[in-house]
């Protein structure tokens, strides 16, 4: 146990990792530097006004990660979990980490399945399993399918969607016979698969989450053309879909569920007025 030769007051210590992510360009130095003083304190960071001083020791753990996030590793690496609506998932290399955005999938997904009794529900692309855990846990009552390919991928999610009821399955959602099993009987399906274009500059962020998860081919769309003709052969008819899609990409979107046969199209904004997820209806 490593003893304590001095104390470093919280909000001197906050200030000072808020100026050095500022100086590194990061968007939300101060709200970074908060969060990372909260995780080494052990306490939500709405609570940081009321923490101590940090002792020595974890004013030096402090300093390591902030230098980490300084080096533009993503922040839910530094502290091993992401957050999507209800739930915190553990995510780190090899894994997509889970965005505010997909914050429109959750919410759509789960008004889609308001007055349906126990839904039975697909998550394609799970990732992290952040989006399938937080349906789950919405809606308990629903029996929720999450299909990944990566192996990697499926480590993570195996251990974020253990206890929650939801079953993990490895498989490739643009093959015909993926949860062949469900054909015509799931009421709602979310995507949030591969979109960027190939070629696109991404943010030093986004360089540490897996390239077959972030890009799309040349067009962004390589997986959404066959994903949509996975969902119209899962979904029973009046079931719903909702796939996250690239900002540039709403008219390519809705033409790709149109042509699936769907209707009753949509695109929900985020928080920032982009197009961001596209919706539809099983015929």
């Amino acid at each position: 146990m490593t003893s304590s030769t001095g104390t470093h007051p919280t909000r001197t210590r906050v200030a000072a990792a808020a100026a050095r992510l500022a100086a590194a360009g990061l968007d939300s130095p101060r709200v970074d530097a908060e969060l990372l003083a909260a995780h080494v304190l052990g306490i939500p960071r709405t609570r940081l006004v009321l923490a101590p001083d940090l002792d020595d020791e974890a004013s030096r753990r402090l300093d390591e990660l902030v230098a980490r996030r300084a080096a533009r590793e993503p922040l839910q690496h530094v502290v091993g979990s992401a957050v999507l609506g209800p739930v915190s998932v553990a995510v780190g290399p090899g894994v997509f980490v889970p965005r505010p955005e997909t914050e429109v999938l959750l919410t759509e997904g789960v008004a889609s399945l308001r007055g349906t009794a126990t839904p039975v529900v697909v998550d394609l692309c799970t990732g992290s399993g952040a989006l399938a855990l937080a349906l789950a846990v919405a809606r308990p009552d629903a029996a929720v399918w999450a299909v990944e390919a990566d192996p990697a991928a499926l480590t993570w999610a195996d251990r974020n969607l253990a206890g929650s009821g939801a079953t993990l399955v490895e498989g490739d959602v643009t093959a015909p016979d993926t949860l062949a099993d469900l054909d015509g009987t799931v009421d709602l399906l979310v995507a949030n698969p591969p979109y960027v274009p190939a070629g696109t500059p991404v943010s030093p962020e986004v360089g540490h989450d897996p390239a077959r998860a972030v890009f799309g081919g040349a067009d962004g769309l390589d997986v959404i053309r066959p994903l949509a003709l996975t969902a119209a052969r899962l979904l029973r008819p009046g079931g719903r879909v909702a796939v996250e899609h690239d900002e540039s990409h709403a008219d390519d979107v809705l033409a790709v569920l149109r042509a699936a046969g769907f209707t009753a199209l949509g695109t929900r904004l985020d928080l920032t007025g982009r197009p961001r997820v596209a919706v539809g209806t099983r015929a």
